[in-house]
């Protein structure tokens, strides 16, 4: 690894929950070593948020924790220790001015991503981190407790080691699962990963014809078997691709959907959410009486985003030819439930390097969530997504990352002799 191959601490992975961790180690004075794969930190940050990084939520540490879809209670140490406005003070104190916007996002003024990036680089150097590239082969444990570990073919000896490699979500970013495998290792079992937070493939093929076609303000529900209340219900902006559908609804819809029943589950998109079904059906007869001798297919320019029409006019089983004063009102009522309703199947999740995050990872009852230490090998710490933690959308899973880095960081090096 180079100049020095002794360190109190070494931190494994250079992401939001690693950098987080080697600042509070160093700022503690104990002597830390980051080693991060790439040749800059935090890759994954770089791309939440569409590049503009959404970095938390502004809420109250108990609607967070509400948020959270696996092991919520593990976490409460984790988020009061540090919590969204904590973060959001520390970051503003870096010189990186924020912003809440719609559902208590929380993004950096400059929308850009780099800026947060070089505050968490920047803040974990100044206290003292050493930060290198290179890669961890091996963490090595001696009568239950850590020695050190091996990096690039060369031992560096250490009390302490915090593991926070991420999951498998965005492998090009460094998210490999060798944070598991180096658990594994050391004894630590591995709750099966799976994508969390993943775009949807449908058994549609229509979704492809609208390829590139995003809708805003619509309602997605999703129901289990015949339950007539959905498991999840949002308003907000989702997107059709050609393997079927994505955006943000998706994304945070996936995550109430068992990938081992994929077959249980039905989409409903509501296209008009604003407007009950009376109200709609006054709309499409003043559209139909304006363009009483167009053909149907010419009759819902003012209603539905041109690149849907011949789709919802194939799926309402209405001919495209037919004269609009020729429509009955059973076929008009039918057209104005598949606007309320359309439905849609879901065949397959997208692969897990296309998920926002891993669900699945270290089991959590093997780590104490009050300083995220293993309860197997002493010295031995786990942060961020590497663990079997996973949130809904809307800068969750990243105050996760934080929270737990944070945590720790603040607590390495209590268990050395």
């Amino acid at each position: 690894m180079g100049k020095r191959d002794s360190y109190e601490v070494v931190v494994i992975g250079g992401g939001a929950a690693g950098l987080m961790a080697a600042a509070q180690s160093a700022g503690r004075g104990l002597s830390t070593l980051l080693v991060e794969k790439n040749a800059r930190s935090a890759r994954k940050v770089m791309i939440t948020g569409k590049g503009r990084c959404n970095v938390t939520n502004n809420c109250a540490v108990n609607e967070f924790i509400a948020q959270i879809h696996t092991n919520p209670k593990f976490l409460y140490s984790a988020i009061s220790s540090l919590t969204p406005q904590d973060l959001m003070a520390a970051l503003e104190a870096e010189g990186v001015p924020l912003k809440t916007e719609r559902g208590s996002r929380v993004f950096p003024v400059s929308d850009k991503a780099a800026d947060v990036v070089d505050a968490l680089v920047g803040r974990a150097q100044r206290m003292g981190a050493t930060i290198r590239q290179g890669e961890a082969h091996e963490i090595i444990a001696e009568d239950g407790k850590i020695a050190g570990v091996i990096c690039g073919g060369s031992s560096v000896a250490a009390a302490n080691v915090i593991i926070s490699t991420g999951g498998l979500s965005y492998p090009q970013t460094g998210s490999t699962g060798d944070g598991y495998r180096l658990a594994a290792s050391l004894g630590h079992t591995i709750v099966k990963t799976r994508p969390s937070l993943v775009p949807l493939v449908t058994h549609e093929q229509w979704c492809a014809d609208l390829m590139g076609l995003s809708l805003k303000n619509v309602t997605l529900s999703v129901y289990y078997r015949d339950r007539k209340k959905p498991v999840f219900s949002q308003l907000g902006e989702m997107l059709f691709t050609h393997f079927g559908i994505s955006g943000p609804l998706v994304l945070s819809a996936s995550a109430y959907i068992n990938p081992e029943e994929l077959g249980q589950y039905k989409v409903v998109v509501d296209l008009k959410p604003a407007l009950n079904e009376e109200i709609l059906d006054k709309r499409l007869q003043k559209d139909f009486t304006k363009y009483n001798n167009k053909d149907f297919l010419n009759a819902l320019v003012d209603l539905l985003p041109a690149k849907s029409i011949p789709v919802l006019v194939n799926l309402s089983g209405i001919p495209g030819n037919l004269k609009v004063h020729q429509i009955t009102k059973e076929q008009r009522h039918r057209l104005g439930y598949l606007i309320k309703h359309l439905p849609l199947t879901i065949k397959a999740f997208r692969p897990i390097e296309e998920a926002v995050v891993t669900a699945g990872g270290i089991s959590v009852k093997e780590i104490d969530p009050r300083t995220m230490m293993s309860k197997l090998v002493r010295g031995l710490y786990f942060a961020g997504e590497v663990m079997d933690v996973d949130a809904y959308t809307g800068g969750f899973n990243l105050q996760i990352a934080f929270s737990t880095g944070y945590l720790a960081g603040n607590n390495v090096f209590c268990g050395r002799d």
